[in-house]
């Protein structure tokens, strides 16, 4: 029976990922070819306009282009930008190093800064699920707590329950999923939209790279504005890690419940089917 509900949870995650390919092939296909067609039609008007150039020429350039902005450097503005590399950017990308985010955006190009790189995360990611579990197990103290408080005689212990789990819930939305996007959109320019998106693609620890908070050149930023986003990263991913962790105990026990229910019917008919049939004559089989 294990072995079977093993069976089931892996085809329905092999169906969740077949779903959400096929979902993001249909949104975004189409946008990613009509982008390819506008940059080639640019290309084309750049290269009309400026006849000194030919086409080997703006390749190279778009080629350095893409190397700059691999190695962390935007190629708007002039080299007056911001060091990628001064302390408060060094500060966020240990953090997003041992968090696992790895945004991408930015990455070590000296072959010790590499070195260094891979035994900082061999030692600060277990470092981090020390620190983030800690910081979990007080969370739930908390929680303990106010239930203990929040709890009446004559109070239903399922209701308190599912109070101080509504509580938990929104605070932490507040605090880290609805506020820091509005924060974002202010300093960033960004819309509500993208600030909600960047919140939590950055917290879930998945971190595309797409959108990253003070990397526009034409800002800027207080020195310390990347630290204290870094500090919210660590506060956020331990509460969403909770409920992480909570829904998906609540999927498994749901899903195993669902599963468990339809062996026992399964089974209660199978017995009712044998009940029902006449007895077969016994055979005697002498010794």
């Amino acid at each position: 029976q294990q072995i079977s509900w093993t069976s089931l949870l892996l085809l329905g995650y092999l169906f969740y990922l077949l779903l959400g390919a096929l979902v993001f092939q249909l949104l975004e296909k189409q946008a990613e070819t009509h982008f390819r067609d506008q940059f080639q039609l640019e290309k084309l008007k750049f290269l009309q306009n400026y006849t000194c150039l030919d086409r080997q020429a703006l390749e190279q350039f778009v080629q350095v282009l893409m190397e700059a902005w691999e190695k962390g450097v935007n190629p708007e503005g002039n080299s007056t930008n911001p060091s990628n590399w001064d302390f408060g950017n060094s500060f966020f990308f240990a953090g997003t190093v041992v968090t696992t985010i790895g945004y991408g955006n930015l990455s070590p190009s000296t072959v010790a800064g590499q070195i260094f790189c891979v035994f900082y995360a061999l030692f600060g990611v277990p470092l981090n699920l020390a620190f983030l579990n800690q910081l979990g197990k007080a969370l739930n103290a908390h929680l303990l707590t106010l239930e203990r408080w929040v709890q009446k005689p004559g109070r239903a212990q399922v209701q308190c329950q599912f109070a101080i789990l509504a509580i938990f819930l929104t605070t932490g939305t507040l605090l880290f999923l609805v506020f820091p996007p509005l924060v974002f959109s202010y300093v960033e320019g960004w819309s509500y939209g993208e600030g909600f998106y960047f919140t939590f693609i950055t917290l879930s620890t998945i971190g595309f790279g797409d959108y990253v908070v003070g990397t526009n050149p034409n800002k800027h930023y207080i020195p310390v504005y990347r630290s204290l986003a870094a500090i919210w990263i660590v506060f956020g991913l331990a509460w969403l890690a909770l409920v992480f962790n909570v829904g998906a105990d609540l999927m498994e026990r749901y899903l195993q419940l669902k599963w468990h229910k339809s062996d026992l019917s399964l089974a209660e008919g199978d017995t009712t089917k044998l009940e029902d049939e006449p007895e077969h004559p016994r055979i005697h089989i002498p010794s």
